[in-house]
């Protein structure tokens, strides 16, 4: 339900209809860890609901939701694993 709230309030916000052609439009949302504690069944309903609306999505998540999340994604980044400076410092690790 959360996504759906989420969707309608950006469809309102910015007047989105998906019936209506237009090529200047700014549909761009970040999604920070959403399909992390969810069911694969409601991260695959957000994703086809956002597909709807025609938003660009960048999700962060972690890797286990990659096979539901995968069908609806076009690339892919990725950030190497941070670790701490032995010397405390933040500075790169040797």
């Amino acid at each position: 339900m959360a996504y759906t709230i989420l969707a309608a309030s950006l469809a309102y916000q910015f007047g989105l209809d998906v019936e209506t052609v237009r090529s200047r439009t700014f549909r761009f949302v970040v999604i920070d860890e959403a399909f992390g504690k969810g069911t694969d069944d409601s991260a695959t309903y957000a994703l086809k609901l956002f597909a709807t609306l025609k938003l660009q999505v960048l999700v962060v998540t972690p890797l286990q939701k990659n096979h539901v999340i995968d069908p609806f994604v076009a690339s892919v980044g990725g950030c190497p694993l941070l670790r701490q400076h032995p010397q405390g410092d933040g500075g790169p690790v040797p």
